[in-house]
């Protein structure tokens, strides 16, 4: 009798401390799933057309559309961050990744976070081929680009491989500061590999902002699973 009064309190303690996280998670993965859904739909119908041309437009210099506004450094630095959201970076840190998480032998995290990097690329894809949105024309690109544009490549493979590290590999840190670092850098590369598909010219704002929107919601999706059915082996085991 007492063994089984210390299960049912363990499982009632882990209720309570999984509920309000669990629904605050589940209303955010709710809200990402309808605001891609409503955007997609009003690109599909035309209606970001102009708030996407102004933003594109005002990136450039009014006398040559071929010329970004800013210092000529600021333009190379956009080509070197959008090269990080690149499949080879991205690819080079998925493996890095998950080695990591196997020689800390944490396998089963280690296994989740690939599959779930891979599957976010599967959707990715077929998300561009679903919308099948051309590339924007209203400005001359600054990198070489040869696939769809809705969503944002870049964006959503750099939001759901980054953030998919970052919020998994965190789970094998055991200090706080530490993962709270490994989230923000996340998010900060990923803003900055969007913003950079911008101002680079191939692609529209609503594209970055689709990517950004499916890549986050994905990888939230993953780190809920993954938070809820794997657990996380201590240091040193």
């Amino acid at each position: 009798m007492a063994f089984h009064s210390r299960v049912r309190q363990r499982i009632v303690e882990r209720f309570m401390t999984f509920e309000p996280i669990g629904l605050t998670m589940f209303a955010l993965l709710a809200g990402g799933l309808l605001l891609f859904f409503s955007l997609t739909g009003e690109v599909l119908e035309g209606e970001t057309r102009a708030f996407d041309e102004r933003i594109l437009l005002a990136l450039r210099s009014a006398d040559d559309l071929s010329a970004p506004i800013g210092p000529y450094w600021l333009n190379h630095a956009m080509g070197d961050i959008t090269a990080l959201g690149g499949t080879t970076v991205l690819s080079l840190m998925t493996v890095l990744g998950t080695t990591y998480l196997l020689l800390a032998r944490q396998r089963a995290i280690a296994a989740f976070m690939f599959l779930s990097i891979l599957g976010g690329w599967l959707v990715s894809n077929a998300l561009k081929l679903g919308v099948a949105r051309p590339r924007p024309d209203i400005v001359p690109h600054l990198v070489e680009v040869y696939d769809l544009s809705f969503p944002s490549g870049h964006a959503m493979l750099s939001a759901v491989t980054y953030l998919t590290l970052g919020a998994l590999l965190s789970r094998a840190q055991p200090y706080r500061s530490t993962r709270i670092f490994l989230i923000f850098a996340a998010i900060f590369l990923t803003s900055l590999i969007g913003l950079s598909r911008v101002y680079l010219g191939v692609h529209y704002p609503t594209d970055v902002l689709g990517g950004w929107c499916a890549g986050a919601t994905w990888a939230l999706g993953c780190w809920m699973i993954a938070r809820r059915f794997i657990s996380a082996k201590p240091a040193g085991e």
